[in-house]
């Protein structure tokens, strides 16, 4: 398990602004800021409410912020931005994005499909209809041996 966390002898800005959230520690010095992962907090029904212990007390990182600072309280406050997106809006977005990429998705696969039974229709037709020139009335007859003269023996030599 990893803190970022710079040495307690300096108060960062960071402890300052957490420790001021605190309604009824805002106007308070010496607050301590206690950091710890959520999988280790550690809740019974017995406790009071708003009261945790822990699981593993070596996975708690203790903070002193000695004093409140006003400057540094304003200073972030000036460059907070508090975003209230609507959430139910942004899935809409998300979902007619993917249902129009499934629809185009789908149309292609269709247009292929139809493009493939057209070609399989033609090879079809084509293998039906190979020998329609061949077996044509005038190439039956000139081939034929029912229309030929008496000596047709003798037209051969």
């Amino acid at each position: 398990m990893v803190y970022y966390f710079t040495s307690n002898t300096v108060t960062p800005s960071a402890y300052i602004y957490v420790g001021k959230d605190k309604v009824e520690r805002n106007k308070k010095d010496n607050v301590t800021i206690i950091y710890t992962p959520w999988s280790n907090l550690k809740k019974d029904g017995s406790m009071a409410t708003g009261q945790v212990s822990f699981h593993d007390n070596k996975k708690v990182k203790k903070i002193l912020v000695p004093t409140r600072i006003n400057a540094i309280i304003n200073r972030l406050n000036k460059t907070k931005v508090e975003k209230f997106p609507d959430f139910a809006a942004e899935r809409d977005e998300i979902l007619k994005a993917k249902s129009k990429k499934n629809q185009a998705s789908v149309q292609a696969r269709k247009k292929e499909e139809a493009r493939i039974a057209k070609e399989r229709r033609e090879l079809k037709y084509q293998k039906e209809h190979a020998y329609d020139d061949v077996f044509t009335e005038e190439a039956l007859e000139a081939s034929s041996n029912q229309n030929r003269d008496e000596d047709y023996l003798s037209d051969f030599m």
